[in-house]
């Protein structure tokens, strides 16, 4: 008995060390060998490359849902393929035809598979069985339209596909666009028009309160949307006063506590801060912070909200900060992991 108490006490005084996991999507014509599993330990420093594929072209976008993975392969003839992932090994199941180019974006939910084309203004929606073999397509849709930037939008460019709840939301680059349909019956809910020349990326939503922050690529702002009347509430620019350099938005997530919403901003390579106000959901700037790093692509928060890894596409790294959880503040730890080309990073938890 004495000894299982000091046991139990030594556990309490030296709890196990927590362990991450991290899929890791990369373009592929740099070296990179596609989709990566990382484990990472204490201080982040400890880093252990689990499982990689083999030769799958540009896996720029991944989705984990129990076991499964789904990537894209950003290529002008598209596919999206499925993985299981056992005992750290990527196990190949299925692959499908975007019929279209460059999808870079997906999301799962229900048993579907949703894509955005980037190349053609379309997103698809496919059906996955219990193994997680991906059907044939049995939803495309087809965008039409222009905006005011003409070298980046002379047509549409589907640029992601965001379930929410009953919802899917899609952001058009091209059209200045945010569709709203029904799912898993996918019919259309609504169009809501951005502003001219904003070129909506990705969206994340709040938990609690009814409203969705879309990412502008072009303008460098977010917009806050109401989730019931489909109505702009604000409009806030990603970058500080007096900015005048080149920068394009790319990715959104908050804090798990909701309290805090980060931005990236790509060639003026920082990581922008705001302040999430907790009875109305808007957003107050408060500062933008280095990425250490070129090409801020996406990032993500660890689960617990201490740990921030960007993925810096031009430097080839993945850059990990500590995260103040009561300030939203970020601090470089040193650590890094160097891929080639990498652009998704996702906490995974199995």
């Amino acid at each position: 008995m004495t000894t299982f108490i000091l046991s139990l006490f030594t556990l309490f005084l030296n709890p196990p060390e927590k362990r991450y996991k991290i899929l890791v999507g990369t373009y592929t014509d740099s070296g990179s060998e596609g989709i990566y599993l990382f484990s990472l330990a204490g201080n982040m420093n400890q880093q252990s490359l689990l499982a990689k594929t083999n030769g799958v072209p540009n896996p720029s976008f991944l989705a984990y849902e129990k076991g499964k993975v789904f990537a894209v392969n950003e290529l002008e003839d598209g596919k999206i393929q499925s993985y299981a992932l056992k005992n750290n090994k990527f196990e190949f199941i299925s692959e499908q035809s975007t019929n279209g180019a460059y999808p870079c974006h997906l999301s799962y939910a229900e048993g579907q598979v949703f894509v955005a084309n980037y190349g053609e203004g379309s997103f698809l929606a496919y059906k996955v069985n219990e193994t997680g073999a991906i059907s044939l397509p049995h939803f495309v849709y087809q965008n039409k339209g222009t905006g005011p930037v003409t070298d980046r939008q002379e047509k549409a460019h589907m640029h992601s596909v965001t379930v929410h709840g009953k919802e899917l939301w899609a952001a058009d680059l091209g059209t200045d666009e945010v569709l709203v349909y029904s799912i898993p019956e996918i019919k259309e809910v609504k169009k809501i028009k951005m502003t001219p020349g904003s070129g909506p990326r990705h969206i994340t939503f709040h938990k609690s309160l009814p409203l969705a922050y879309v990412i502008n690529e072009l303008n460098n702002t977010i917009t806050v949307v109401n989730t019931k009347t489909y109505q702009s509430v604000q409009e806030i620019s990603t970058l500080p006063k007096g900015f005048s350099g080149t920068s394009f938005c790319a990715d959104i997530h908050f804090s798990p506590d909701q309290k805090y919403l980060y931005g990236s901003n790509r060639y003026s390579d920082g990581l922008a801060r705001f302040k999430v106000d907790a009875k109305t959901g808007l957003l107050s700037f408060e500062e933008v912070q280095s990425v250490e790093g070129k090409v801020p692509r996406n990032f993500a928060i660890s689960p617990d909200g201490k740990w921030i890894l960007v993925a810096n596409q031009d430097s080839n790294d993945i850059v990990i900060f500590e995260r103040n959880t009561k300030t939203g503040k970020i601090k470089f730890t040193g650590n890094t992991i160097s891929i080639p080309k990498p652009v998704f990073v996702k906490f995974i938890e199995e």
